[in-house]
């Protein structure tokens, strides 16, 4: 599995390698996503939307890709979906402690959880989609608290 990061495709889809954790690849896939999450806080609102709209798109074909290699159709070391839904989970969103954290348990919530949409698509979609559009759905949601949360404490965006 290992050597499948010197393909850049499988390395995407693998989150870097953090997919490959032995424990809990989810939680590592998005762990890796802080870090660029961190520096597409620099690049403006509009940058970061077209970045996280390229993970979200290209995600579909990276996992898709990926699972067809490894003939499993969401093998647990494929986390570039949760990377995406994270991206997304933060979007116009400053880098604050507290909105990186309550980014990563909602997002991790609502991606165990599968509450209504989120578990229909995990369970209903094939391919690339049946793996990327839960975490993206996840994404937003968590995406829909945070904001909803900010304007209810009157926190600065």
């Amino acid at each position: 599995m290992k050597r499948l990061l010197l393909h850049p495709i499988h390395c995407l889809a693998f989150g870097f390698g953090s997919g490959l954790a032995a424990k809990a690849p989810g939680t590592f896939g998005t762990l890796a996503a802080i870090p660029l999450v961190y520096a597409m806080q620099f690049t403006g609102l509009l940058t970061y939307t077209i970045i996280t709209l390229i993970a979200s798109i290209g995600g579909l074909w990276i996992c898709g890709y990926t699972a067809r290699t490894l003939g499993v159709h969401d093998h647990p070391a494929i986390v570039w979906d949760e990377i995406a839904g994270y991206m997304i989970a933060m979007i116009a969103l400053p880098f604050t402690w507290y909105n990186v954290l309550g980014a990563f348990i909602l997002f991790r919530f609502f991606d165990i959880v599968k509450p209504g949409p989120i578990g229909w698509c995990d369970r209903h979609l094939k391919g690339g989609a049946g793996i990327m559009v839960d975490d993206l759905l996840a994404g937003v949601a968590s995406a829909i608290v945070l904001h909803g949360v900010h304007a209810l404490l009157d926190l600065s965006l």
